[in-house]
This record gives C-alpha cells, structure tokens and sequence, in this order.
C-alpha cells in the first residue's frame, strides 16, 4: 500500500472555507518529478507552454526562477496582474515531494479584492511515474463569480497548465 502526500494548507485558505476551490491532479509515466519541478519554478517557461499567464514580472528584480520568499507579479484570468509571494518552496528529493505554493492578491474596491493560495505538489511515484497535484483557493467577490461559471474557469485553466507543464517536461 502507498499513500499519497497532501498540500500543507495554511488555515486562512483551508479549501472549502473560500470562495472558489479547484484541484487537478495527474500521474503520468516517463518523467521525473525533478524534471517537472525545473519547468514550474522558471517563470520565464511559463509561457511556453501555459496561454493564461502573461506580464509576469519581479518587482525586486529577482527571477525568473521561484524561491522562498520570492515577490513576483503575473496576469491571470482575465485580472490585472496579481501580487504575489512564495510562501512555501521545497524541491524534490528522494523520498520528499517538491512543494511550492503563493499567495496572490489583487487589492482595490471591495467588489475587485482577490486573495489566493495556489499551491503545487510533485512526487515521484514507483515505477517511474510522477504525480502533480495544483489546487488553489480564492477568496474575495470575483472568486465567487468564478465559482458560478460553468464549466468553471479555474478548473480548466489548471488542468490546461498542467497539460502543459507535462508536455513541456516530457520534450
């Protein structure tokens, strides 16, 4: 028997206490979790191979690879570009999934306010397969109106990154 390892969820963003949640898995073989990890946490790859990214900038003048602690901002969803900062990053290593997670908030009128934990989880799982597991929470007016659209928009748009965070990492 194996068991899979969980996002660590700060409490404010506990999923199902927010607005909007999402969460989009996959297990592929034939790619390693360290091969993933290089293309999520270079910014400057994103694009290549995610069209709902853009204007991804580093006000500090770090990047375009993540690390703790990191202030970045990019464009998403439609919003104007987001501010945000890794909370949490911790790359593969045998027996230790890769964990990396930011928040991301959109400041303004109570009607445009947005604060969101996107967290990500890359294992390597026996015979050569990898898991990649997003989910993200978002709390404030426009997640809600998010959460109505059908088929939700966050829920593809994850599932499209991961598509081709895979593709990219399989090349």
């Amino acid at each position: 028997m194996s068991t899979q390892n969980a996002i660590n969820w700060p409490e404010k963003y506990l999923p199902g206490t927010g607005d909007n949640f999402v969460s989009n898995e996959v297990i592929v073989p034939g790619v390693t979790a360290a091969r993933v990890w290089r293309f999520l946490t270079d910014t400057s790859q994103w694009e290549g191979y995610y069209d709902n990214v853009a204007d991804i900038s580093f006000p500090q003048g770090d990047g375009p690879r993540l690390k703790d602690d990191l202030a970045f901002s990019f464009g998403t969803f439609g919003f104007p570009p987001l501010d945000a900062r890794v909370v949490e990053f911790q790359a593969p290593a045998e027996g230790t999934p890769g964990r990396l997670s930011w928040t991301a908030k959109q400041d303004g009128a109570p009607e445009e306010r947005l604060d969101v934990l996107h967290a990500w989880l890359v294992e390597d799982l026996p015979g050569g397969r990898v898991r990649i597991l997003t989910q993200e929470t978002q709390i404030g007016q426009p997640a809600a109106a998010l959460a109505q659209e059908r088929p939700n928009p966050m829920l593809n748009g994850h599932q499209a990154w991961l598509d081709g965070l895979v593709g990219a990492a399989s090349e």
